[in-house]
């Protein structure tokens, strides 16, 4: 916030923001005809879609006091956007303009009143919010003055031509040092207390409280050759403060963090032990560490006045840091061995590039004198560049032997290689994708330490963004040292100063609250240079990569731009490299996006640009990009660079699926990027599924309508080069693999503008969405339709989430930890539980059916929990991986030709599972489908006529069913192991039948492991895991949805739990609770009062089931979510709508929809002999029968003999359309907002149901009169056809006026 005067003495408080596209209509009332004098006749709308940047200043009524957009090029055609440089450089040599430190105003607008004061607030604020930034340049025509408010910012430097009119062009300088300077830093000198002591107690007295009101005096005092501290100062006054010390914990550091990447943080050693000697087997324990390591631990001198305190981390904000003993060590609890996936952008950060091998000395900086002008501080870094070149340059130019081996093993995880390999049934990646850490090897460095580390860390929040003007003078303190260490509490939110770092990859058995955070000297290099490829780079380029799976892929693509920049099928080719001290650092290959209509209308790519705004040859996919960890600061610089260069203004990265057909991808291999975290992954849009015969030639372009492997898209545009994003570390653990935890996890994944750097799955199976056998075995189960296999590859959750494979066995809540498989450890900082239930092993009851018990004598027995071995043949299917193992098992041993088979259960999979083994081949006589006794009077499908259907379809394929049947024994109560025959009780007489294998679907239950961790961790359990209705557990730390779940008996509502809600919505929601935690853009969430505290959220999402029952009938159920009750039930009670029906259940033609009350689609039922589309029914739910054509009338009428082929009609389609839950909130928004002095429609419909109004008419025939005269008919009927035009490429079928 700042204040603004106005000559007249008017104040105002404003604050800026970026720009939106709905300050476009205020921002165009502020152009004046200077403006476009000076800036030209711009399109605001197409500027802002190319702008790198884009400012708008409000006051604190949010009203555009101003507006301002930066672009990387110059505007006026003065200069091609690619080759502006050399330009500038010719016009005046003596500024050291280049693309990191330049950007040139297009465009600027403001109030009056508050001109001046408005254009310096941005000016500052832009400095501010780059800080690579140095010189904004300003061009006009020279026969157009600046007038009063620019002039009093811009300095004329000279003039140049322009390339496309005769007039000459003015340009014009604005530097850094007027506005947002580069801090002075230097020594700390006692005297400083004073101006320091405030900032510290602004945040936190910990400190104070802790060591005196003099420890920072004495801090400074207590300098010597290891231990410095400097600060930074601004019109003589200390503003910020660093403590920086040589002495670090390097024994702690290489137990807890792959060191490998950096050497260790030492300098290189002959007797260096990079990897485990092949004659023998060196164990850690073995070697004495005080032989391995000379340094003390951080501030373990006696010259150290801090000393380990528990309560010495203190981080209120991202200003503040005190870090004395970050990197002291805890005892190690446990390891985790199963870490099937890791997130790919860190690997690829520390996987691909090279190490230091320089062991020279370098010169110590001298202390600035004063300050400086942005040329001469620039030149002066210049020289330092220079310097530092020399000395980094053998360090780029080599890569170490010991990384190599590292680079290849993550490098594996680019699943593109031409390998041949095969997959076995157990896993979705070849297992030796996966670095395994049983030898617990870690290398040894004997080396003198190459590190020093910030103890000590302060600054004032005005000055917070110059944080790295730190890092020259305190490099210049430790000549020898190349790498600069900070430890940050992992709930730490990121500060500007650690953005600029290279976060070091912690080991899975790491136990330590900090992150560790590494800047390399060469890092502070300003002198990168992005440019075009050239024959001369292919020995840097080939050194850069070799270490890379795809280096051969990365090489080819380089030999086919520098040989004829195309493919050999003609699509455009272009590679990029990033230079520093003459050595290759990074590479990027982009090729031409050709499949931009197919992006365009499967991927939500318009929730970040206007697509019509971009020409097709401006879009690129990036195919491969590497750049050195050392400079991954630059890594959005790389990328705003190969936009302007490239001339694209948008770019693409696919990420295929791991796996598909048994084979790695190889046809369509894409690097694993470490730019992957600064790109935003686009949401897939949910398609139409179209019936292409009968829309014939009215149907989508092949483009738009194709069937091609589905990939994750991820995205980055001009815009968002210099838009940051948050970054949480925080620990977020998932337990549990259900639909429930995927959604939470897509819905944070999702989110454009955050980064969750520590997501971790702890599931049975790992990801699911493997496809292990094609589709068959998907036939067991029936769907909830929340997610399939295609959602699964279209979210690729693995290049985001660590997956560990087990199951929760234990849950500390004091140390923060879940036990998984018994042995291991994971740690978390927020804990969510969403395992669900699954069917459990069936507890016999142990009753001789030779004595003739029926089900009431032995019920309770069967309540218990089985605790006898478990048969190999018994299967209880519960995830994708019991049906392979299943199906696997039985083709194995003759099971489907020669066997028989018990299914036993009455829910819907047991029905979807007899379906499936009639299918794949076995004989209906050798089934035995034997329902338990139920527990209520409300079947699995409730609705008999279907009922009927599949049993007529049971009976007809010779299956046996048996009603009423309580399991007695296995083997006549001998050895279960395996199961030969099951002995069954019923309400009258029992019986025995042999089988071969036998299946289990009798009741889903909480697993028993689970239950127990739960308990002994003493989380409130009541039949299920007790939750309010924040999702909260009595664990602030834990959470819990999904059917593991009930809502407190204070609810008064045990009839409801999140069983009878979706779970995709479940999940939606769980993470929207938690997001108000990381999501700065988010109001504080405010506590509902005392009474409705007590209620429980409703949620409205379908409640979902479809599978493929006895019969081979496609079954699908949609219904509100609601306590089940019988269909005859509810047929009964007096406000029950109307039930529209057609076809008959035999015949497979069944299809039923029920209209509440209010005529509204609240339940839908399909039961068919052939497939139907289930996404478009599902998108029926919730709509008005007028908005289905006037359904009801219609059917009333006897036109609609059949609703399958009703809804294939061609103007369905805009029903179907992702988008139409977006038309409709459009159009419900111009009916209820005021036009003139006008009622609203709403305000019209709300007087006749008060009866307000006289008429001689009936209400509706009112109000369609009313509407008919008004101003919203025409509203919305342009809001329709604006929706059908904008969305043709979906909807080709509809007409619209022009088009005939």
């Amino acid at each position: 916030m700042s204040v603004l005067s106005s000559p007249r003495g008017k104040v105002e408080v404003v604050h800026c923001r970026r720009t939106e596209s709905q300050d476009i209509f205020c921002i165009k009332n502020l152009i004046r005809k200077f403006t476009q004098r000076l800036f030209g006749r711009l399109n605001i709308i197409y500027l802002l879609e190319k702008a790198n940047l884009a400012v708008t200043l409000c006051n604190d009524k949010e009203e555009i006091m101003a507006s301002a957009i930066f672009v990387d090029y110059p505007n006026w055609n003065v200069a091609k956007q690619e080759d502006w440089l050399s330009v500038f450089r010719e016009l005046d040599s003596e500024i050291p303009c280049t693309p990191l430190n330049t950007l040139f105003l297009h465009f600027f607008v403001t109030v009056d009143e508050y001109a001046t004061g408005c254009l310096k607030e941005i000016i500052r604020t832009v400095f501010k919010a780059v800080p690579e930034l140095y010189f904004i340049f300003l061009i006009v025509p020279t026969y157009v003055s600046l007038g009063s408010t620019l002039i009093t910012v811009f300095d004329q430097v000279g003039n140049m031509p322009c390339l496309s009119y005769t007039d000459d062009f003015a340009v014009h300088i604005c530097r850094r040092e007027d506005h947002y300077p580069q801090l002075h830093i230097r020594r700390a000198r006692v005297e400083d207390h004073d101006d320091l002591m405030p900032i510290f107690m602004h945040f936190d007295s910990t400190l104070r409280d802790i060591y005196g009101d003099y420890f920072l005096a004495e801090l400074i005092e207590a300098q010597d050759e290891e231990n410095h501290a400097v600060v930074c100062e601004v019109d003589g006054k200390a503003v910020g403060f660093m403590s920086v010390c040589s002495s670090v914990n390097l024994q702690l550091l290489h137990q807890c963090f792959d060191l490998g990447p950096f050497h260790g943080f030492c300098v290189p050693h002959p007797g260096d032990l990079l990897e485990p000697s092949k004659e023998s087997s060196i164990e850690e324990s073995q070697v004495p560490l005080s032989l391995l390591y000379t340094l003390s631990p951080i501030l373990q001198n006696k010259r150290a006045l801090l000393p380990r305190h528990p309560r010495s981390s203190v981080h209120m904000r991202t200003e503040f840091l005190f870090l004395p003993c970050g990197l002291v060590g805890k005892s190690h609890q446990g390891t985790i061995s199963h870490i099937k996936n890791v997130q790919i952008a860190d690997v690829v950060e520390h996987g691909i590039e090279s190490k230091s091998d320089s062991q020279g000395s370098r010169n110590a900086a001298e202390e600035p004198g004063g300050s400086a002008s942005a040329e001469e501080m620039i030149q002066e870094k210049d020289a330092e560049d220079s310097s530092c070149e020399d000395i980094v340059s053998p360090y780029l130019s080599k890569m170490s032997d010991d990384l190599q081996d590292n680079d290849q093993k993550f490098s594996l995880l680019s699943f593109a290689g031409d390998e041949d390999v095969s997959l076995s049934s157990e896993s979705s990646l070849p297992s030796f994708l996966f670095p395994e850490e049983s030898s617990h090897f870690r290398p040894i460095y004997l080396g003198d330490s190459d590190a020093f580390c910030i103890q000590l860390f302060c600054i004032d929040e005005k000055y917070e963004a110059r944080s790295l003007d730190f890092m020259s003078f305190v490099f210049s303190l430790f000549p020898n040292k190349n790498y600069c260490l900070i430890s940050v509490p992992r709930l730490t939110p990121e500060f500007v100063l650690i953005q600029n770092f290279v976060k070091v990859v912690p080991y899975n058995n790491c136990t330590l609250e900090h992150d560790l955070y590494m800047f390399h000297r060469a890092g502070l290099l300003k002198s990168i240079q992005i440019r075009l490829a050239n024959a001369v780079d292919a020995p840097g380029v080939a050194n850069l990569v070799n270490t890379l799976l795809l280096s051969r892929k990365i090489l080819d693509d380089f030999d086919q731009y520098n040989e004829a920049c195309r493919d050999p099928d003609g699509t455009q080719l272009q590679v990029f490299v990033a230079e520093v001290a003459q050595q290759i650092v990074g590479i990027a290959v982009i090729r031409k996006e050709m499949d931009i209509e197919y992006i365009r209308s499967h991927y939500n790519i318009e929730d970040f640009i206007y697509f019509s705004h971009h020409q097709q040859e401006e879009h690129g996919r990036l195919n491969h990009f590497a750049l050195n960890p050392i400079f991954r600061h630059y890594t959005k610089f790389f990328l705003k660079e190969i936009l302007r260069l490239g001339h694209k203004s948008c770019l693409y990265y696919p990420v295929y699926p791991q796996c598909r057909e048994g084979k790695l991808q190889s046809s369509r291999s894409h690097s694993l990027t470490s730019a992957l975290h600064y790109l935003v992954p686009v949401r897939p849009r949910r398609q139409i599924v179209y019936p292409l015969e009968k829309l014939g030639i009215n149907a989508p372009s092949k483009e738009v309508s194709k069937d091609q492997v589905g990939y994750a898209l991820n995205h980055t545009n001009r815009k968002l080069t210099l838009e940051p994003k948050v970054t949480v570390n925080a620990r977020i653990v998932v337990v549990g693999a259900s639909s429930v935890g995927i959604s939470f996890l897509e819905t944070l994944v999702f989110c454009s503008h955050l980064k969750f750097n520590n997501l971790t799955l702890i599931s049975t199976n790992g990801l699911p969405g493997k496809k292990l056998l094609g589709s068959e075995q998907r036939r067991f189960l029936a769907s909830d339709h929340c997610f399939n296999d295609k959602d699964y590859a279209l979210m690729s959750l693995c290049s985001w989430v660590n997956v560990v494979v087990g199951r929760m066995t234990g849950l500390d809540r004091a140390a923060k930890h879940v036990v998984v498989s018994k042995t291991e450890i994971v740690f978390y900082d927020h804990l969510i539980l969403c395992t669900g239930q699954q069917y459990q092993v069936p507890c016999p009851t142990d009753a001789d059916i030779h004595q003739h018990l029926t089900n009431r004598e032995v019920l309770e027995k069967s309540k218990l929990r089985y605790t006898g071995k478990v048969p190999y043949n018994l299967f209880i299917l519960n995830e994708e991986e019991d049906c392979v193992e299943a199906l696997i098992w039985m083709r194995n041993n003759s099971i489907l030709t020669e066997g028989t088979v018990i299914v036993y259960g009455n829910t819907i999979d047991a029905y979807t599972t007899v379906e499936t083994l009639l299918h794949i081949g076995m004989k209906g006589s050798c089934i035995y489908f034997v329902h338990p006794p139920a527990e209520s009077n409300i079947t699995c499908i409730n609705n008999y006529v279907i009922e009927s259907a599949v049993e007529d379809a049971l009976s007809e394929a010779g299956v046996t069913v048996y009603r009423d049947a309580l399991l007695a024994q296995w083997n006549d109560g001998q050895n279960p192991d395996p199961i030969s025959s099951a002995c069954f009780t019923t309400s009258t007489k029992p019986f025995r039948l042999e089988c071969s294998a036998f299946f289990s679907f009798y009741k889903k239950n909480v697993d028993y492991e689970t239950f127990k961790a739960l308990n002994d961790a003493c989380l409130v359990y009541d039949g299920r895991l007790v939750i309010d209705t924040a999702f909260h557990t009595n664990d602030i730390a834990i959470r819990a949805a999904g059917s593991l779940t009930k809502f407190s008996n204070r609810y008064y509502s045990n009839d409801w739990t999140h069983t009878n809600f979706s779970s995709k919505e479940i999940g939606f929601q769980l993470a929207a609770a938690m997001l108000s935690l990381f999501d700065p853009t988010l109001e504080p969430v405010t506590e509902p009062p005392a009474d409705l505290d007590r209620l429980i959220p409703m949620y409205k999402g379908a409640k979902i089931q479809g599978g493929i029952l006895p019969g081979s009938y496609h079954y699908l159920h949609i219904a509100k979510p609601a306590i089940p009750s019988p269909l005859d039930v509810q047929r009964a009670q007096p406000d029950f709508g109307a039930e529209i029906i057609t076809g008959n259940a035999k015949e497979g033609t069944y299809f039923r929809l029920y209209l509440s009350k209010y005529r509204l689609v609240e339940s839908i039922t399909c039961f068919s002999k052939e497939p139907f589309p289930s996404p478009n029914y599902i998108r029926l739910f919730g709509q008005h029968e007028q908005i289905l054509n006037n359904l009801f009338t219609r059917y009333d009428d006897k036109r609609i003999p059949d609703l399958y082929s009703y809804f294939t009609e061609p103007w369905c389609m805009a029903l179907f359309h992702d988008r139409f839950i977006d038309l409709k909130k459009e159009l419900r928004q111009i009916l209820i907002s005021k036009k003139d002095d006008n009622p609203t429609m709403e305000q019209i419909a709300y007087r006749l149901e008060e009866e307000e109004i006289n008429m001689n008419e009936k209400p509706q025939k009112y109000l369609q009169k009313v509407f008919e005269e008004s101003i919203y008919k025409n509203l919305l009927e342009k809001s329709i056809l604006d929706y059908l035009h904008y969305n043709k490429y979906h909807l080709p079928m509809f007409a619209w006026p022009g088009i005939i």
